[in-house]
Order: structure tokens, then sequence, then C-alpha cells
């Protein structure tokens, strides 16, 4: 019999996320000056001591109240969803803790200091990408897992 959830191995990947993402947010606002940086990989990757307190990109700064409802929600929806929709889906129980992680990552920033601490600071292709964390990195392999499980269940469908 196939198991429905897989509550150890999603709680085991938020937790690890979650420490990973405020350790290395504390230890870049505590030895760096938001604005330092210091080269990693020439020409593609620098750690940039950088703070937001908008979105992605610094999308509708400075709105904390609109940013504590939305993720609120968010996280809600992310439980009802894993309960209701993941079940025997072993993916889609990754890409939700993985979400989840990441959420709540920048929202115990933007509780705790009314910013969020960024600090990798990336050139691909010589764009200069902007500046991201654990939290966001989390979000994005989130949503990428989500497509990749919804695309693999149409075909099962078919």
């Amino acid at each position: 019999m196939k198991r429905q959830y897989y509550i150890g191995i999603s709680l085991f990947i938020t937790i690890i996320i979650l420490v990973l993402d405020q350790i290395t947010k504390f230890i870049i606002a505590s030895s760096m000056k938001v604005g330092d940086s210091f080269e990693v990989i020439p020409n593609f990757l620098n750690i940039t001591s950088h703070r937001n307190d908008g979105a992605a990109w610094g999308i509708l700064s400075g709105k904390m109240s609109f940013f504590f409802i939305i993720t609120i929600i968010i996280l809600v929806v992310l439980i009802v969803f894993y309960i209701k929709e993941a079940k025997n889906n072993l993916l889609m129980q990754i890409a939700i803790s993985l979400l989840f992680a990441g959420a709540l990552g920048n929202f115990i920033d933007r509780v705790l200091h009314g910013e969020v601490v960024d600090f990798v600071d990336t050139y691909i292709f010589g764009y200069n990408f902007p500046i991201f964390n654990v939290a966001d990195s989390s979000l994005t392999i989130g949503v990428l897992l989500i497509i990749i499980a919804l695309l693999t269940d149409m075909k099962k469908e078919e």
C-alpha cells in the first residue's frame, strides 16, 4: 500500500530550509554592511548585503501590512493544498514544503525586521540578476517542482 503523506520528509525539508535561510541571513546581516560585496566566482557570483522591504525586485516596497496578510493566506492555502491534493505524490509534497519554507523564511524577516535580507548576487549571461536569498531559491524550486508534478500527473491521466 502506498503512503498517503510523507510528513517526516516534508517537515525535514521545511526545517532545513528555514534554518539554512535564517542562519545565512543572520551571518550576512551581522557581518556585512548594506551594500558591502565580495566576489565568490568572477563574473558570476557575488555575496552582496542587500535589504528588500518589498516583494521580488522591490515591487510594492514598504507595503508590510499587505505582505503580512498575503503571506498568511498563502501559508494557509499551502497547508490545505498539502492535505487535500498532495496525497500519494511525494514530489508535490516536497514542492509544497519548499514553498512553505520559503514563504515562512521571508515572513519571519518581515515580522522581525520589517525587511528581507538578500545576499546572493548573480550575473547570468551578462545580466545582473536581482539579489536573492535561500528562501527565494526555495520558492523558485518549489514552483518548478509543482509544474513538473502537474505535468507528470497530466501524462499519467492520458
